[in-house]
């Protein structure tokens, strides 16, 4: 199938896209590498009367480095994070997620502004980024405004973005010491989209502990009781009960499957972040 027709602009600032989303009585949708709305686009899932391309927006691009984060502009591609473009001060884990997203072709032109504004709950980048603790930027035509990722994602495909906003990108924390990290995907195929996520983070060897699991509900979802035993000195099947009681609240609605495949994504992840 083709898309129903559109018009298309590509703007020459930010400030100029930010009129072009914001266009009343006009439904826009904003475009960088296309490799989520293109398709949905073509098969009529997703309808827009005006394409806004951000792509030739320079300030979107930016990747800097300061003594307590690391900016990942958002039009900043998968591609160039598994390349090693961006500072990864994590022991590795934004290349890992960035290299196994897709294909190597999507992710050429897939951009972590495009992941995380769409939200799909099956995305890598919103369950990393809030397992890091990073915030996001957008800009718009009350000004800019920041907020954690886990605030900014709301549900499925849905965030806190309204007419004319654009993400700028992500401020990801430094960290203080040496990150231990775990990852862990299911999927039906390589490069199919994920049936489950999840990310353990560990600072130091007696640090903060994250859990955060994907695709197991309308957005990636912190798993705090699963945290709090690991930070206790727990492991294995002693998580379990703590694994169980945190898909209760993120995950109601699973089956007895889908409970099994979860119980193991986050126990792979953890045992993953404990060998580093």
């Amino acid at each position: 199938m083709k898309p129903a027709s559109f018009d298309y602009v590509r703007p020459k600032t930010v400030a100029e896209a930010s009129v072009a989303l914001g266009r009343k009585g006009v439904n826009t949708a904003a475009i960088a590498g296309g490799q989520s709305l293109i398709p949905m686009l073509n098969l009529r899932v997703a309808f827009a009367d005006l394409l806004v391309d951000l792509s030739r927006l320079d300030d979107l691009k930016v990747v800097t480095r300061s003594p307590d984060s690391i900016w990942i502009g958002a039009l900043t591609t998968h591609a160039a994070i598994e390349d090693g473009k961006v500072p990864d001060l994590f022991n590795g884990l934004l290349k890992r997620v960035a290299g196994q997203i897709s294909y190597r072709a999507v992710r050429n032109h897939g951009t972590i502004g495009g992941s995380v504004a769409l939200a799909d709950p099956a995305a890598d980048w919103p369950c990393c980024l809030i397992a890091l603790g990073a915030t996001v930027r957008v800009v718009g035509r009350n000004g800019v405004r920041v907020q954690p990722v886990s605030e900014f994602v709301r549900g499925q495909y849905e965030t806190t973005l309204s007419a004319g906003d654009i993400v700028m990108g992500f401020d990801v924390p430094t960290p203080s010491v040496p990150t231990r990290w775990g990852f862990s995907k299911v999927a039906r195929k390589s490069g199919a989209f994920a049936q489950s996520i999840a990310i353990a983070t560990a600072l130091g060897r007696s640090g903060r502990v994250n859990v955060v699991l994907g695709a197991a509900g309308p957005k990636p979802r912190a798993l705090r009781t699963v945290a709090e035993e690991l930070e206790g000195g727990k492991s294995g099947d002693e998580l379990r009960p703590a694994i169980e009681a945190d898909l209760a609240q993120v995950a109601p609605g699973a089956d007895d499957y889908q409970k099994r495949m979860h119980t193991a994504t986050v126990l792979r992840a953890i045992r993953d972040m404990r060998t580093q």
